[in-house]
C-alpha cells in the first residue's frame, strides 16, 4: 500500500504542475499582442487552437489531481479529513472552482471566440469590426486565465502545507507573491522567468 500511496502522491503533485497551463496561455496571449491587432488568418488560428486543445488536457490534469487526492486520503489521514483539516477544505474548494471556471471558458466562452473566427479564412479579408467583436471575449478569457493561475498556485501553497504550516505571514507573503506573479503574466511576457 506504501507504493500506492507514494505514486499517488507523486501524480498529485505533477497534476497540479500541468495544470499550469493558465499560465502559458498568458504567455501566448501576451506573444500573440505583439504581433498587432489586426487579424491573421493562420496566427490566430494557430493560437486559438493551442488554448482551446489546451482546456481538455487541464481536465485529464485536473481529474489526475482529484483521483489521487481520493487514493492519498484513502491510503492516509481518510477521508472525513477533507472536513476537518482547512488545508484539504481550501484545496478541494480551489480545484472545484479550477474545473468550474474551466468549464465556464471551455463551454461558453471558447465557442463564441470560434464562431467569430468562422468568417476568418486563409484567403479572404475580414471584417474590420471582427478584432472589436473578438476583444470582450479574449479579454474575459485572460482575466480569467489570470485568476486561475493564482489558484493553481494558491493550491500548491497550500498543498506543501497539508501536513506542516507555515507560519501565516509566511503563507501571507507567499499567496502575495503568488497574485503579483500572476498579474505580471497577465501583463507581461515575463521572458526571464520570474523576472
Amino acid at each position: 500500500m506504501d507504493h500506492i500511496y507514494n505514486i499517488a502522491k507523486f501524480l498529485h503533485v505533477i497534476g497540479f504542475a500541468f495544470m499550469s497551463i493558465p499560465l502559458f496561455n498568458l504567455i501566448i496571449v501576451n506573444e500573440r499582442a505583439l504581433m498587432g491587432p489586426s487579424l491573421n488568418y493562420a496566427t490566430d488560428r494557430y493560437f486559438e487552437n493551442i488554448i482551446k486543445r489546451g482546456a481538455i488536457r487541464c481536465y485529464v490534469f485536473q481529474c489526475t489531481v482529484f483521483l489521487s487526492g481520493i487514493v492519498i486520503l484513502f491510503l492516509g489521514s481518510g477521508l472525513n479529513a477533507i472536513w476537518s483539516n482547512w488545508v484539504l477544505t481550501a484545496k478541494t474548494l480551489i480545484l472545484l472552482l479550477l474545473i468550474s471556471l474551466l468549464s465556464y471558458v471551455h463551454f461558453s466562452i471558447q465557442p463564441k471566440i470560434e464562431s467569430l473566427l468562422e468568417s476568418l479564412t486563409p484567403t479572404e479579408l475580414t471584417s474590420e469590426d471582427l478584432p472589436e467583436k473578438l476583444a470582450p471575449f479574449r479579454i474575459l478569457r485572460k482575466k480569467l486565465a489570470t485568476v486561475c493561475l493564482f489558484l493553481v498556485i494558491t493550491a500548491i501553497i497550500l498543498g506543501v502545507q497539508t501536513n506542516y504550516r507555515f507560519h501565516p505571514f509566511v503563507s501571507l507573503f507567499l499567496l502575495l507573491l503568488a497574485a503579483g506573479f500572476s498579474l505580471r503574466a497577465n501583463k507581461s511576457l515575463i521572458r526571464f522567468g520570474w523576472f
